[in-house]
């Protein structure tokens, strides 16, 4: 290992706005069941394809419909 390394030409990460944020988030038994079916169906890990359902919703800023009673 050398005692010192130059970074004066290095680039910052592409990647960095990419990565994500782990957070905590109660959702209720069926929904997480069918996101699990529906990602079985498609051969992906259903987290994933939670993302991909959010992010979708988050760039057609999709809001939901709530009627309450």
């Amino acid at each position: 290992m050398k005692k010192e390394y130059n970074f004066s030409n290095s680039i910052k990460n592409p990647y960095i706005k990419k990565l994500k944020k782990q957070i905590s988030i109660r959702i209720e038994n069926d929904t997480v069941e069918y996101f699990k079916k529906l990602a079985a169906e498609i051969d992906i890990p259903y987290q994933n394809l939670m993302n991909l359902y959010l992010r979708e919703c988050a760039a057609k800023n999709v809001k939901p419909n709530i009627h309450w009673q």
